[in-house]
């Protein structure tokens, strides 16, 4: 089972710089896309279709051209549940969970703390996701969290550790975020697998960071510790530029 997430920054401007082609030579089981900034009715379904993910789900903000989560699927989930229950998290469509028999997978797009108040709502975020997995784990042991969690957990996952100590993504208080969250019985499966430095998932659009490799891994697919004897591999395709992310991978044996 090969499973993809990617913020594609924009799916119709994604679909622009080939994403169509690229998905089909690559060809995942399940893709979790972030950041869509689209709704259904201004995208052609069948384009998906066509390329054999029938199984296509879109969650969306209600704010136009902005936010949003999908999964792509080869296969039938025995269940979707769209959002959280949470309204303010569902305002802006940042949650999306495929059950199938086994495991269930979810496309999560954790907020930015672009500024004071969007760091007051990513906190608040937080916790309050936190909160929700905790007791989702309970009825949903096996699962995967795919996503953009918009922080830097470890020195290792950023360019600069010391001149982005204070910058949003790289806060204390975060990066004790993600240390709690995967306490919860999670792995980062990448860096189960791997130990390199200068691995990055974002790349700014200034500077010429991406060419530099002035990179953020803030991308994860969060495995649950009862999936770690099916972890085969794990890695990042930091080759390909439908956006300012890049896919990553998780493979299980499933």
């Amino acid at each position: 089972m090969k499973i993809f997430s990617y913020n594609v920054n924009g799916i119709r401007a994604a679909i622009r710089k080939g994403f169509l082609e690229w998905l089909k030579e690559y060809n995942p089981d399940v893709i979790c896309l972030q950041e869509i900034k689209a709704n259904t009715d201004q995208l052609d379904i069948n384009l998906f279709n066509e390329i054999g993910y029938k199984n296509n789900y879109w969650f969306s903000a209600q704010k136009k051209g902005y936010s949003g989560v999908a999964i792509l699927s080869k296969h039938k989930p025995l269940s979707i549940q769209y959002g959280t229950g949470i309204d303010h998290m569902d305002f802006e469509g940042r949650n999306l969970r495929l059950d199938f028999e086994k495991f269930s997978v979810m496309s999560l797009y954790l907020p930015s703390g672009t500024n004071l108040n969007r760091l007051a709502y990513k906190f608040k975020y937080m916790k309050e996701f936190y909160d929700y997995i905790l007791n989702l784990k309970k009825t949903i042991p096996n699962m995967i969290i795919c996503g953009d969690y918009n922080i830097c957990h470890e020195a290792i996952d950023i360019h600069d550790p010391i001149r982005n100590a204070k910058v949003s993504g790289f806060l204390p208080e975060e990066r004790l975020w993600i240390s709690n969250f995967m306490n919860l019985g999670f792995i980062d499966s990448f860096r189960y697998l791997n130990s390199q430095p200068h691995s990055y998932s974002w790349w700014s659009y200034r500077a010429n960071s991406r060419a530099n490799n002035k990179g953020w891994r803030i991308d994860y697919n969060m495995v649950s510790e009862t999936l770690k004897p099916l972890i085969e591999s794990s890695y990042i395709l930091d080759q390909i530029y439908h956006s300012d992310h890049c896919p990553i991978v998780v493979e299980l044996n499933l």
